[in-house]
């Protein structure tokens, strides 16, 4: 077998769909997306399939997969991994079709028959997501993820500090004790303002705080964790093994978040979570994106130990209407219920893509990019 060609579908409401076809007539199916920076990683892929990729065998994924990352003598940072994880997502989606398994079956087999997972609330800029919390409690969700912090100052105000308090307080008595919230710093407070937040935030028991820095500033973790018993998260905006490693090694983490479609795949996502496993930290995917990076978080979830939750960005409640559903031949392939998702059991990464709809849909004019923040004064604030 080997690859033939691939295509590139550029689709609302911020996606990047890569299509591999092979000689067999298997089509493999990734997403490579860094969200802002889209046609970027779409000229990375087109660069790593023809100058490497095209009529080689899709079936040596380690190899393939070495020679992308380490045949760059610049390597590593969000646009090159962005674009490996799409390739080595559809390189895994054509294996398990050629075995005719779902890809965890070919990752050592499932551990587990379902997935919990959580969906986002409020918004860039949080305001009353109380009401917002509750609707998702009555859809069956057991977890949820909510912003809580908007533009915030390097040392900021009394006032600002009780908002955030406020804000999470009020999302925990709408909830109850027994749902799990996870409270997203998003990297828009400074190592200071994080101490304080988290150490205010105690009484209300988050399930962890994703990113109470920038991942810039991971060695600040260690002096956050020393002021809480509250668990530290971080790694969505990090790329490959190497940049877990040392922070792994501090001991300054109890949550990884490694992205699907930003580490390099399923191939480097597995990686991650094996080298977390003997540090005692969990792994809670990041999923933002489609359908596509969420069916290969899916398989990887599946087959490690590790795992406590999974991130999704688009809602199972809104049956055929809108994305991700209108890309799918099979509408309701995410079975959702209780707080968990069903295994995708079907071959490959276990989804049927309506390619003619994402041909369509990828007619229109994709302009995405993050909207820029700034302080009273005038300067640029972390968004």
């Amino acid at each position: 077998m080997n690859i033939t060609g691939y295509e590139l579908y550029e689709v609302p409401p911020r996606w990047v769909f890569l299509a591999i076809r092979t000689d067999t007539g298997l089509t493999g199916w990734g997403e490579p997306i860094v969200e802002g920076r889209a046609k970027t990683v779409c000229t990375a892929v087109t660069e790593l399939m023809d100058n490497y990729l095209l009529g080689k065998d899709p079936l040596r994924i380690e190899d393939h997969w070495q020679a992308m990352y380490r045949n760059n003598f610049y390597r590593g940072g969000p646009i090159l991994m962005s674009a490996i994880a799409g390739i080595d997502q559809a390189l895994w989606d054509i294996k398990g079709q050629q075995y005719g398994m779902p890809v965890y079956e070919l990752l050592g087999g499932r551990c587990r028959d379902r997935v919990r997972v959580y969906q986002w609330i409020g918004g860039d800029r949080p305001a009353e997501i109380a009401s917002e919390a509750e609707a998702l409690v009555e859809a069956g969700y057991t977890a949820i993820k909510m912003d809580a912090i908007e533009r915030m100052r390097p040392i900021d105000s009394p006032s600002t500090i009780q908002t955030v308090t406020n804000r999470v307080k009020n999302v925990r008595q709408a909830v109850g004790e027994t749902v799990d919230i996870v409270v997203d710093f998003r990297g828009r407070a400074s190592t200071p303002m994080a101490k304080r937040l988290v150490h205010a935030l105690e009484p209300y028991e988050p399930m962890f705080i994703e990113e109470p820095v920038l991942p810039e500033y991971n060695d600040n973790l260690g002096s956050i964790a020393d002021t809480t018993t509250v668990p530290l998260a971080t790694g969505e905006r990090m790329y490959s093994r190497w940049d877990f490693k040392q922070l792994l090694e501090s001991g300054n983490v109890d949550v990884v978040q490694p992205d699907i479609s930003h580490a390099g795949g399923i191939t480097e996502v597995t990686k991650i979570a094996s080298m977390a496993h003997p540090y005692d930290v969990s792994v809670a995917l990041n999923c933002p994106i489609g359908p596509i990076a969420l069916a290969a978080s899916m398989q990887v979830c599946a087959s490690i130990s590790n795992l406590l939750i999974q991130d999704h960005g688009f809602a199972f409640s809104e049956g055929t209407s809108g994305p991700p559903h209108e890309y799918l031949s099979d509408p309701d392939a995410f079975e959702f219920e209780a707080g968990f998702l069903s295994l995708l059991s079907e071959p490959g990464l276990g989804l049927d893509i309506d390619e003619d709809a994402v041909r369509e849909k990828s007619q229109q004019e994709i302009d995405w990019h993050n909207p820029v923040w700034r302080h009273e004064d005038g300067s640029i604030a972390e968004w």
